[in-house]
């Protein structure tokens, strides 16, 4: 089965021992809740860790109208933006100063790179982070379809492991970042 929300709303109602759906809006209460449910948590889920699948780089477009206060240009953020890993120079994604303000990054830059975390299509999403946006699913979907409390300690016990694994697979797409610009370290040269 294509990856995609309905599919992993399925996936979810099924390991909470519920029907499976057809559609996100067939009219049944596991649609319902899973078409509330689904997008927050998807969201939620991709911006807690900066995952190699969703990790994009882009120039800034810089727009007309200039910030109030602090910061001399106000830039567009990308579409399917959900946070900012680091902004920096062209041919360096970090050491920028910035902030975000009203969905616009604000900076005294004339020009931005930004490494930021966006949302991919459901398609792109490995089977690590799958795993781990289901188990959370199921743990969403809990309490509106069950009210066992009991049940919902145990699937966000599963939903947390899920997402530790995940972490860690995902971590280990590239080598670890070196230790730059600390004083001990250069004190020891």
């Amino acid at each position: 089965m294509a990856l995609s929300a309905l599919a992993l709303c399925a996936r979810a109602l099924l390991a909470l021992g519920a029907q499976p759906i057809s559609s996100l809006d067939d009219g049944t209460a596991e649609a319902e809740i899973a078409a509330n449910l689904y997008p927050g948590t998807r969201d939620a889920l991709l911006a807690r860790h900066p995952w190699s699948f969703a990790t994009g780089q882009t120039s800034l477009a810089r727009l007309a109208t200039q910030p109030v206060a602090d910061f001399l240009y106000a830039y567009a953020l990308p579409p399917g933006f959900l946070r900012v890993l680091s902004a920096g120079y062209p041919l360096r994604g970090r050491g920028l100063d910035y902030r975000i303000f009203e969905q616009r990054l604000h900076s005294n830059a004339a020009e931005v790179t930004l490494t930021y975390l966006f949302r991919p299509d459901e398609s792109a999403f490995p089977p690590y982070f799958a795993a781990a946006l289901t188990a959370r699913l199921a743990a969403e979907f809990c309490i509106p379809l069950t009210e066992n409390g009991a049940r919902l300690q145990q699937l966000l016990g599963m939903a947390e492991a899920e997402m530790r694994l995940a972490k860690a697979i995902d971590s280990q797409q590239a080598p670890p970042r070196a230790i730059e610009n600390f004083p001990l370290i250069a004190v020891r040269r």
